[in-house]
């Protein structure tokens, strides 16, 4: 572990400013934008534009790299991001902001790829768990620390998006100039939607709606609270609370997921989380209420992505695991393409009380989905379960084929240990 951080030491760096700056700014569009236009329809089109950037550099920033490599690729987008996070204070305007969301969206899927390859190229099958580990916990760190930042600046001015741009620059600087050479770049071809609605629809549906669920919070989080009347910090301790949630959960269900049957945990997790998020619909405006709801919600939504994941690995022959991971990214951003437009919608109904009654009708049609599927496929004993792996779903492709490499050589050594076991008389 000591080694894998030491080579890695300048990249985690980087990926931790650049996660300030990219947690900063969604929090920072949701105060700036509801104050500027007044209108939650508007914001939610805005919020949702990064997704469709997400989606569609995922696709893409393959090729740009195949064709110009990782360097040019990563520098380019990372200038784009700097310039684009100045105009927004720029140019407070719905349809530019939307536009600068989808710029956003597609450069940051093309840093995430080069960084998780390069991530992935500096560790090995005995560090790949670690380093996913590691990966998403300084992910996390990035986004939480990024909320306390909103502190020094007042949204309504050029400064905080000055510090945004700043910080996603230099996070370039430790990564281009110690990571050297550009690793080898590549990702397995995804299966067909339709094949892994075949193989596990538990796992399609649970992919999608998670996606859903990750961009409703992430992108509309922020528009709540200035709905609901909290302040500034309040907002950003609440977005944290969300997040620390998400760090601190997710390995004990991880543990929890390896030990008991993944189609039950699911259910579970997904019934917790609605009930929880019904309470939210009541008190949301018990400021201390919401911060524990709201660290609840994280610690259940973030792991249980990588729960899906592991349960529909479960399902999957060792060689389909990686074009599974790729289709199971495709579909969770398609879904977070809606998230926000449904949030956005339920807030100019309902008011706030919208965006918790959002969260709970996803988790409960979820919680519904497993109970069908429980009912018409019963529940099969499996010999060697996938491993739990940790994937956040801002991650591009490239950080899920990693943790599809890393279940598959946790099965291949827990094949070879069981094979070497005496059989006893």
């Amino acid at each position: 572990m000591l080694q894998f951080l030491k080579a890695t030491w300048a990249l985690q760096i980087g990926i931790l400013l650049l996660m300030l700056g990219n947690g900063m700014h969604a929090t920072l569009l949701g105060i700036r934008g509801t104050s500027e236009f007044e209108s939650t329809a508007a914001m939610s089109w805005i919020m949702s534009g990064y997704f469709i950037g997400f989606l569609g550099g995922s696709r893409l920033a393959p090729q740009l790299i195949l064709r110009v490599g990782h360097v040019r690729v990563f520098a380019a987008l990372g200038s784009l991001i700097s310039a684009a996070l100045i105009l927004f204070a720029a140019f407070p305007d719905p349809f530019v902001w939307f536009m600068l969301r989808i710029i956003i969206g597609f450069c940051f899927s093309g840093v995430y790829v080069v960084a998780e390859s390069w991530l992935n190229d500096k560790s090995t099958n005995e560090t790949r768990g670690q380093a996913l580990s590691v990966y998403m916990i300084v992910q996390m760190i990035g986004v939480v620390s990024a909320q306390g930042v909103l502190n020094f600046g007042d949204p309504n001015g050029y400064f905080l998006f000055v510090i945004a741009s700043v910080l996603v620059s230099v996070s370039f600087a430790p990564i281009l100039l110690s990571v050297s050479p550009a690793p080898i770049f590549a990702t397995a071809a995804p299966m067909s939607v339709r094949e892994l609605i075949r193989i596990s629809p538990l796992g399609a549906v649970g992919s999608f709606c998670l996606g859903a669920l990750f961009a409703g919070i992430w992108g509309m989080g922020a528009v709540f609270g200035i709905e609901a009347g909290l302040s500034t910090a309040e907002i950003a301790a609440f977005i944290a609370s969300i997040y620390l949630g998400g760090m601190l959960l997710q390995f004990p269900i991880g543990w929890i997921s390896d030990k008991f049957d993944r189609r039950i945990l699911i259910l579970a997790s997904a019934a917790i989380c609605a009930s929880i998020s019904i309470a939210g619909v009541y008190f949301f405006d018990r400021y201390v209420a919401l911060l524990t709801i709201g660290f609840f919600v994280g610690g259940i939504v973030n792991p249980l992505y990588s729960l899906i994941i592991a349960y529909a690995n479960d399902s999957m022959r060792q060689e389909d695991m990686a074009s599974g991971a790729g289709c199971m990214v495709f579909i969770n951003g398609v879904g977070a393409i809606g998230g926000p437009l449904l949030v956005g919608a339920l807030l100019e109904t309902l008011g706030a009380h919208g965006f918790f009654v959002y969260l709970a009708l996803v988790t409960t049609g979820l919680s519904a989905f497993a109970i069908v599927r429980m009912s018409i496929r019963p529940s099969t004993p499996v010999e060697d379960p996938a491993a739990f792996s940790y994937v956040v779903q801002s991650s591009s492709p490239v950080a899920a084929d990693m943790a599809q490499d890393f279940a598959v050589s946790q099965q291949e050594t827990q094949d070879a240990q069981d094979n070497e076991k005496p059989i006893s008389a």
